[in-house]
């Protein structure tokens, strides 16, 4: 049976639809949404179309396949996007649902940003990744050679269906690496969380515990989205949710976009986040220890495949979009399930952090 969450924000308020096979609900929302007289396109995941063509099918609705990775999330892809939706003469009370991952989640929301100064769109998201993070929360975004998602806007979505049957056909690296995003809440904001998942790692997509466990890692999103939608607080606040993800940034531009999953990023992100910590003597390194044997039983990475310059990665970190007024933030733990965010740090704790992934 699908559970409900929602996202009540101060302008708008979605549901988070969360079971397994929810076509029959997607297939509701969307031929109500038609007799309204609003055309639905879906702009779908190429590869996941490939592996669920019974799905897609019978959403009955138009669908743009989209080639989706790292290397293809760039302006020039999201210009094919757009051009598209004007060729096929799409009007502004027009409907956007983006069915793939992280990736496709964020350029077809850009391009529902973007598109005739705005449409409304969808999120059916389709890696476990995009479940606990990317689809909820309304960031969109694209590329630049110079860093990871610098052109993007805030745009949330009319609703969110996470269905977990999905994730059937989703390869085991790209679980593990959601698994990424799964282990960072719980280091944010669920110490019973993280002991949950000590106790039952590695997960797999048809594990029982696995739904129980997205519903609290998007119920935790929630809650930070709604107290700070558009990350302006000058201290924590949305913010945290970044645990892990500037290193992590950093290692996916200096590494090359795409030789690193996301997730995969954010792990090794983490591990220096814990590094940090522990450095600044805020984190126990029996913790971050705790930290480092989680990630590896998930299968995730807590040093990089090969040396990369720590000067380099500091480099990309001066590029990211957390900068504030010139100085780099960073979030660190005081403890698991406890973080806070920190502008005062010396260069060499960070680069440091970023030697103990194996940067050289």
């Amino acid at each position: 049976m699908a559970s409900i969450l929602r996202v009540a924000l101060k302008t708008h308020s979605y549901p988070i639809v969360l079971g397994a096979r929810l076509l029959p609900a997607i297939q509701k929302e969307f031929s109500a949404q038609a007799k309204r007289g609003r055309r639905v396109i879906a702009v779908v995941d190429k590869t996941f179309a490939q592996k669920n063509h019974a799905f897609v099918k019978k959403l009955g609705v138009e669908t743009i396949l989209f080639p989706t990775s790292e290397k293809t999330k760039t302006l020039a892809q999201l210009q094919k996007l757009l051009s598209e939706l004007s060729k096929r003469k799409l009007e502004r009370t027009g409907i956007l649902a983006a069915i793939g991952g992280g990736v496709l989640g964020d350029m077809a929301g850009f391009a529902a940003a973007c598109y005739l100064r705005g449409i409304d769109f969808y999120q059916v998201p389709t890696t476990l990744l995009a479940m606990v993070d990317s689809s909820v929360g309304g960031k969109t975004g694209v590329n630049l050679p110079e860093g990871k998602n610098l052109v993007g806007a805030f745009r949330q979505p009319l609703g969110v269906f996470a269905d977990t049957e999905l994730l059937k056909t989703l390869p085991a690296r790209e679980f593990n690496a959601g698994m990424a995003e799964v282990i960072k809440t719980a280091l944010l904001a669920d110490a019973a969380l993280f002991k949950k998942l000590e106790a039952i790692s590695p997960l797999k997509w048809n594990s029982p515990q696995l739904p129980q466990i997205i519903k609290t890692c998007c119920a935790v999103k929630a809650r930070v989205v709604a107290a700070d939608e558009f990350e302006t607080a000058k201290n924590d606040g949305r913010a945290l949710l970044n645990l892990g993800h500037t290193f992590g940034h950093a290692v996916e531009k200096v590494g090359g976009f795409g030789n690193y999953l996301h997730g995969e990023a954010v792990a090794l992100g983490l591990m220096m986040a814990a590094h940090l910590s522990v450095s600044q003597k805020t984190l126990s390194k029996k913790d971050a220890d705790k930290i480092s044997a989680l990630l590896k039983k998930q299968g995730l990475p807590v040093r990089l495949k090969k040396p990369l310059k720590a000067t380099a990665l500091f480099d990309a970190l001066t590029r990211d979009k957390k900068v504030r007024a010139g100085k780099l933030r960073f979030v660190t733990l005081k403890k698991i399930a406890t973080a806070h965010t920190v502008q005062a740090i010396d260069k060499k704790a960070i680069l440091a952090a970023f030697k103990s992934a194996g940067a050289r």
